[in-house]
């Protein structure tokens, strides 16, 4: 029978199934393989039926899901990889190590492909560090972990996004995006496919950090979690940079036939698919992975987590050449086994076969098909006070979840690297120059309370709103990433709101026809302290293409003069939105989103600024109109003289001011006349709102008027974060 002494998070009928499949009983190391490899963390077990209905392909796809990157080709033979990971429950622990550990690994999967990392993104959940220590020391030492390792690697990151509530807060979310280029017929996959080709492992020792961190990953965080902190990985961002240069370097001289990255499960993971998406076997000899400490059993080495290590296909002849380039690189090394054709994972000590597990049966779970329940009805909200409407922009501006994020990304070398069009902020995506003469626009996004009110309508909402912003630097969407984050899957109701999430995502993403090219699944998201689950959380990251300088916008307000126009119906839409989280109100329906409507405003907008019509161009969420106007103002460092009151027939100034409708975008021209016309002939709402003037954004409602001085506003906005945690520092 197994031992006690093996951690696992195997059912009883999942062993079952091991046992009757392979007529015998596991040794305590085939026991410990699978249970890695069968994790929800690796395997996808019950969310495989339920994503499978993304779509993912298209025109530009040249790799979709299953891979460790996703791939579009660019055009003039050079394509981007793209993939998200997330490190939320060791960064719950070490915030520092779990962060630096997540980028570590997110450069792999850029880097199995063969193509070199150019910048990250990151996407941060905290509970609310305006009144919790806990929340502010995550949060500090979670950017401390992502600005160390990407600066020390010589990646830029370039962009993100922070989300801030209370159900974050002993659950932070930390995600992590990676964008890679290369040539397209220097792709790398993770394949083993030709008996008697050598597997190499190079980088980092094998110890015992990061052992059972798939299996820790893959249940709710214990009450004294603190326990588990063997399960995080050790980061060594300078290793890294040796083995990006020298991987890259033994693919450029054709040395390679496949690569994979160490991550969930380690070996054990890591052999199996290569063999599996190969169709072959994998003999690896245990005596020669060079480890940390000499002690180490059998089973600690095949499960342990250790960061910078990678598994290199070596082609049979040239495992010569390649040692080579590692010695010249300083890189470890060690060829750990051979490629087979017996379809089968054996692992050997001297002449003693220790494991010896088909590749198929391994690599390939058993689908778990859960119970999901249909969403409850939202509870009503109750009444909305009058407001102080000077006084909640303000507040709204210098909320943590809008408030600039400078404090953030100031930290974070974002200009290395030479790609970097534009300063973090300066635009609705983060944009990269191509060496096909291109530019990449890419954006990450999410939006925990529209998403737990309605996980359909919010997930759609959050795809949309992330192509909005792509949209409005000039790009074209192309391609996305989803990873959705919740908390325990054998709760129905949680289950539910997954498969609903996905739904609409799906639904969404063909209306656009946009395809999902990869993402991750992230369960188990609640503790045993609270007993609470996070709130619904899809994030997702889009990848648009700008075709020519001139395309690129942003969203500052440029000169005296120009008109601003708002672009999309504004309705009575608060639940969920900032303005309703700063009066402590929940419940309620989210903004509605009309699919049709949404593409044909995205494409139109598109189109108005292909044609040079468009000076600035900004969408319209988080905080509404008011923040939206601001921003531009702020970035603009020039005023504005705006009237509302033809905006819609309500008379509620808070309704036109702080409304989070979808399918809105304000943009500015010197041809009014003609975006308005080319607007009408689209069948999308537009008014002209007022002129691009001035030191003062001055704002005319239907029951007063409004007049806020530049200085007050970048005060509210800019220095919030800051006066929150820099005391706190000290």
């Amino acid at each position: 029978m197994i031992s006690n002494a093996l951690q696992t998070t195997l059912t009883a009928e999942e062993m079952q199934y091991a046992r009757n499949l392979l007529g015998r009983e596991p040794t305590h190391l085939e026991w410990a393989m699978i249970d890695a490899e069968w994790s929800e963390h690796c395997s996808y077990k019950s969310s495989k039926p339920i994503i499978s209905q993304l779509p993912s392909t298209g025109s530009r796809v040249v790799l979709g899901p299953g891979y460790d990157s996703g791939v579009i080709d660019i055009g003039n033979d050079y394509v981007l990889t793209l993939h998200i990971e997330s490190h939320n429950h060791p960064s719950a622990i070490d915030p520092y190590g779990g962060a630096a550990t997540g980028i570590g690994g997110v450069v792999r999967d850029i880097l199995c492909m063969g193509t070199t990392p150019i910048g990250f993104l990151d996407s941060l959940r905290f509970g609310d560090i305006k009144s919790s220590d806990h929340s502010k020391w995550l949060l500090k030492n979670v950017i401390r972990g992502i600005a160390d390792y990407g600066n020390c690697i010589g990646v830029p990151t370039i962009a993100g996004e922070i989300e801030f509530d209370e159900c974050f807060e002993r659950n932070c979310l930390v995600d992590v995006v990676c964008i890679g280029v290369g040539r397209k017929d220097e792709l790398l996959l993770a394949e083993a496919t030709n008996a008697g080709d050598s597997i190499y492992l190079i980088g980092g020792t094998t110890g015992r950090d990061g052992i059972h961190g798939a299996t820790f990953a893959s249940r709710t965080l214990a009450a004294d979690a603190d326990r588990e902190r063997s399960a995080v990985q050790i980061p060594d961002p300078f290793t890294k940079k040796l083995i990006i240069e020298a991987t890259l370097e033994a693919n450029r001289r054709g040395l390679l036939r496949g690569c994979k990255d160490l991550g969930g499960g380690g070996l054990s993971t890591g052999l199996s698919e290569i063999a599996d998406k190969g169709h072959t076997g994998i003999d690896v000899f245990l005596d020669l992975i060079p480890v940390r400490e000499p002690d180490m059993t059998s089973t600690e080495v095949m499960i342990s987590e250790s960061q910078e290590r990678m598994l290199l296909v070596a082609k049979k002849g040239c495992e010569s050449a390649l040692r080579t380039i590692m010695d010249q690189y300083g890189v470890s090394y060690a060829r750990i086994g051979e490629v087979t054709s017996t379809e089968t994972i054996k692992i050997k000590r001297a002449d003693e076969t220790l494991a010896a597990l088909p590749t198929q049966f391994l690599a390939n779970a058993p689908i778990i098909n859960r119970k999901a329940n249909p969403p409850t009805s939202p509870r009503s909200f109750g009444s909305i006070p009058p407001p102080d409407t000077r006084k909640t922009i303000l507040e709204l501006l210098a909320s943590p979840t809008i408030a600039s994020k400078e404090w953030v990304y100031s930290q974070y070398d974002h200009e290395v690297g030479i790609r970097t069009i534009g300063k973090p902020g300066a635009a609705d995506a983060a944009i990269l120059a191509l060496p096909n003469g291109k530019f990449a626009a890419v954006k990450v996004d999410g939006n925990s309370k529209v998403c737990h009110l309605d996980p359909y309508i919010g997930a759609a909402s959050v795809l949309a709103e992330c192509c909005r912003n792509v949209t409005a630097v000039g790009a074209e969407p192309a391609a996305f990433l989803d990873h959705c984050q919740f908390g325990d899957p054998n709760d129905p109701d949680i289950f539910g709101a997954f498969s609903l999430t996905v739904k609409g995502l799906a639904d969404f993403a063909k209306t656009i026809n946009v395809p999902c090219v990869g993402g991750k699944v992230s369960f188990y998201n609640e503790d045993a302290i609270t007993n609470r689950a996070i709130k619904s959380t899809p994030v997702i990251t889009v990848l648009g293409l700008i075709e020519k300088t001139e395309h690129i916008t942003t969203m500052s307000f440029k000169q005296q003069g120009e008109s601003i126009i708002a672009v999309g119906s504004t309705k009575a839409e608060f639940s969920g939105s900032e303005y309703f989280n700063l009066l402590h109100l929940d419940g309620g329906h989210p903004p509605q989103l009309h699919f049709d409507l949404e593409v044909r405003t995205q494409r139109t907008i598109l189109e108005l600024i292909r044609k040079g019509a468009v000076k600035a161009c900004h969408d319209c969420s988080n905080g509404g109109l008011a923040v939206a106007l601001s921003e531009m103002a702020i970035k603009g460092e020039i005023g504005a003289e705006i009237d509302l009151r033809h905006l819609s027939s309500s008379s509620r100034d808070d309704e036109l001011l702080f409304s989070e409708s979808n399918s809105r975008f304000i943009l500015t021209t010197e041809t009014p006349r003609a975006v308005l016309q080319h607007l009408t002939d689209n069948h999308i709402p537009g008014v002209e709102l007022g002129k691009v003037t001035g030191h003062e954004l001055n704002l005319v409602l239907p029951n007063h008027t409004i007049r806020l001085d530049l200085e007050v506003l970048q005060d509210a906005y800019c220095t919030s974060l800051g006066r929150i945690l820099e005391p706190w520092q000290k």
